[in-house]
């Protein structure tokens, strides 16, 4: 039931108080409307007895608590969905930001999500192909997994996530969408994805949901929510499999710390609240599979390690939280190779079960495998060549050397713009290792060796 108050005690900030109130319930929706008509939203942060603390979602400059009314609207914030939401940008609260009409919703569905039963949930186990050898190659992204990519401040993560929502396909024909969620970003930078995305025709199959950093705190909170709403709507409900990509997660956090700081709650490690670990969890674990459901939820969330420190809060709980990593390294970026992805510190811990015959190709294993291995030893023989010189590598050290050397230039430097298959990918990978001599690939099958390593 919907029941207006004209007891608003006081605005602080974001925050306001509304006192002897009745039946108001935690995360509940709330419209205040001043003597004027203007209508602002929140939703309750707490309530106490008689007494409900509400967050605004725009600033609360102008509002006039003597003439306003606070309606409480008995549910939480909600999003209209439709299959007519793809193709279309969206702000960080749903509506349009594209000039088009509003969305006509089939139905209207409580951004906070309903928890997937733990029984219910199916193994992932299919293949999605980015066009990325190092991940798709390396550390391959399979259908229900949270596989986040940790990026640094200034290295060009947001080219990544435009690629990889560019170039994301499901190789088994099946219905494959991709929402992408902004938070906190520029002008410039919402202009960039914009603009990648219409000019390859990507947004065909997208639905794209920017809040700027000049938006509302709030509003940074609830947008990821919404695009993982509209994600479980393609997924559960029209049968698709949806990739979603949400960055930056580090400013996501920044917005909780914020919240956090103006309810003067105690703080946690480095000032943010001590339930990150339990909101973190509440926008990965939407991913997944269910059994007796066609589709499924894949994400990619991707954030910025604060001064490069991988032990700070926000990549350390999102490492126990997902499913490995993809590390971005300053040192190749500066070199100019892109997308720069470290592939040593990166792991993707669902990858064997993606590949391999009928999902990828039968000596995917082996070639990964053996990539990783050389790759590291031809990294160790660098090393060794700068502290004793080149003179003191044996013949296959500077043999390996030399794969480290064109295994970054060639496999890892393909550029943002640059599509490979899985196929291409694998051959690429077979190239290169044929450098070494065939008793280095230890690591290889027979059988494998004889059908793919042929004579230079």
């Amino acid at each position: 039931m919907q029941k207006s108050y004209k007891t608003i005690k006081s605005v602080v900030g974001p925050l306001m108080l509304v006192q002897r109130v009745e039946g108001v319930t935690y995360n509940e929706f709330v419209e205040i409307e001043q003597a004027t008509g203007e209508i602002r939203h929140g939703k309750v942060l707490e309530v106490h007895e008689d007494t409900a603390l509400v967050q605004l979602f725009t600033s609360a400059q102008g509002l006039e608590i003597a003439t306003s009314k606070a309606k409480f609207l008995g549910r939480s914030l909600e999003l209209g969905v439709s299959p007519n939401m793809i193709g279309r940008f969206f702000d960080g609260m749903g509506r349009p930001r594209d000039g088009g009409s509003p969305i006509i919703a089939k139905k209207r569905l409580d951004i906070n999500g309903v928890p997937i039963n733990p029984t219910a949930r199916d193994y992932p186990n299919s293949f999605i192909q980015t066009g990325i050898s190092t991940i798709d190659g390396l550390n391959t992204l399979v259908r229900g997994q949270k596989l986040p990519i940790f990026s640094m401040s200034g290295l060009p993560h947001p080219q990544l996530a435009t690629q990889i929502a560019r170039q994301a396909a499901v190789r088994d024909g099946e219905k494959f969408a991709v929402v992408f969620a902004a938070m906190g970003i520029t002008n410039d930078e919402a202009d960039f994805f914009v603009r990648e995305l219409e000019k390859t025709g990507a947004l065909s199959h997208s639905i794209v949901f920017i809040n700027l950093a000049s938006d509302p705190t709030l509003e940074r909170i609830a947008t990821p929510r919404m695009a993982l709403t509209a994600a479980e709507y393609l997924a559960f409900e029209l049968d698709m499999h949806v990739l979603v990509i949400m960055t930056d997660i580090t400013l996501y956090c920044e917005a909780l710390r914020e919240v956090s700081a103006a309810r003067k709650e105690v703080p946690g490690r480095r000032g943010y609240p001590g339930y990150l670990y339990t909101d973190l969890a509440t926008l990965y674990e939407r991913a997944g599979c269910v059994k007796d459901k066609k589709g499924s939820i894949t994400q990619i969330p991707i954030l910025t390690m604060p001064e490069d420190d991988k032990t700070h809060p926000i990549p350390d709980l999102t490492g126990y939280i997902t499913e490995g990593q993809i590390v971005l390294s300053r040192e190749l970026a500066k070199r100019g190779l892109n997308p720069p992805v470290d592939v040593l510190p990166s792991l993707s811990r669902l990858k064997d079960k993606g590949i391999g015959k009928d999902k990828t190709r039968h000596d995917h294993s082996d070639v990964l495998n053996q990539l990783f291995a050389c790759y590291a030893s031809g990294k160790d023989a660098k090393e060794l060549a700068q502290i004793l010189g080149e003179s003191a590598l044996s013949n296959v050290d500077k043999l390996y050397s030399k794969f480290a050397d064109e295994f970054e230039k060639r496999f890892i430097n393909q550029g943002f713009y640059m599509n490979r298959t899985i196929e291409e990918t694998l051959n690429l990978g077979w190239e290169l290792l044929m450098i070494l001599p065939r008793t280095e690939l230890k690591r290889i099958k027979k059988v494998h060796l004889d059908e793919f390593y042929t004579k230079k």
